[in-house]
């Protein structure tokens, strides 16, 4: 990562939370998980459906889901196949059975509230420290350092002086977001929406719009003349089209509108490599996604037994 420049500290920055709340106030994206009264329920099933997923695409999955399930025990008074098929294609669906689990600990031990405490929300099934964080902070205002990628590459860049944010560390990124906070938890927590509605929206990783930044006049890396990074770059993301991500996806698919178990023959039609369609079915029930059953496969209604389909059975008939 490029040094900073000798001028700017990367401890506490005090134009930084001004110049902040003063650009949010007008440039805040209106989103349904800002809005006055939005539920603390509400808030973690958005924050886990925002996990590697767009916002365009999660708004209206949101809005159905919280009108059928408006809260956890809502949710977790029916199978975890149906939070699987209400995920429909929001992609990394093991989500869906991480709220539900989440949503079944929340209704029997904490009386149906979403907790407030860190501690208590990591100790949920599926919960990072990310979403514990972005929770308290974001549903009941408390103070405390909320750290996506976004949030990573304006600090970096910003404070650091470094054009990408390198691998995360939170031993490193959790204290330099802290430092940035003001003493009020009301503004730091607008502070933290502030951060990475910038990184999402100006800050962004290709073709920063450095003239529309409301902290551009204080910014480490462009003060320095945007020195190129010295580090490694990131991966590229692997392709979708022919992968065992795209043949689970299209397994599931055939799980979520069937009724009755989806039979071997009807599995083998997915997909024509049957080694590749082996494969990603035993994902499939490994990550409890899918049951075995007498007669085929179904969506996981918490009674999974042991698979009995591999890709030798395509010759059966």
């Amino acid at each position: 990562m490029t040094r900073r420049t000798a001028s700017h500290s990367a401890g506490q920055s005090p134009w930084l939370a001004d110049a902040l709340i003063a650009w949010y106030a007008t440039a805040a994206r209106d989103l349904p998980w800002r809005r006055p009264g939005f539920p603390a329920w509400g808030t973690l099933v958005s924050e886990i459906m925002l996990q590697q997923t767009q916002v365009a695409r999660v708004i209206p999955r949101l809005e159905t889901w919280l009108r059928r399930w408006p809260t956890a025990r809502d949710l977790a008074s029916e199978p975890p196949s149906e939070a699987v098929r209400a995920w429909d294609r929001l992609g990394y669906p093991r989500r869906a059975l991480n709220l539900h689990a989440a949503a079944s600990v929340i209704a029997d031990r904490h009386d149906n509230v979403v907790p407030r405490a860190v501690p208590d929300l990591l100790a949920l099934p599926g919960i990072g420290d990310y979403t514990a964080r972005a929770v308290a902070v974001f549903a009941y205002g408390d103070r405390h350092p909320v750290v996506d990628v976004n949030v990573r590459r304006v600090l970096a860049r910003a404070l650091l002086g470094a054009p990408e944010p390198g691998a995360a560390s939170a031993k490193r990124d959790l204290p330099l977001m802290e430092a940035q906070l003001p003493d009020s938890p009301e503004r730091a927590a607008i502070v933290s929406a502030a951060i990475m509605e910038l990184g999402a929206l100006v800050c962004v990783a290709r073709r920063p719009a450095c003239d529309a930044c409301p902290i551009s006049a204080h910014c480490a890396w462009r003060s320095a003349g945007y020195p190129a990074g010295d580090g490694p770059r990131a991966p590229k993301q692997s392709r979708f089209a022919g992968s065992d991500r795209q043949v689970r996806g299209l397994i599931l698919a055939e799980l979520r509108g069937a009724e009755i178990p989806v039979t071997d023959a009807e599995i083998r039609m997915v997909w024509p490599d049957a080694e590749q369609l082996g494969r990603a079915l035993r994902s499939l029930l490994d990550d409890g996604l899918a049951e075995a059953v007498d007669g085929g496969y179904t969506l996981p209604n918490g009674s999974a037994s042991s698979p009995g389909w591999s890709s030798s059975s395509s010759s059966s008939s």
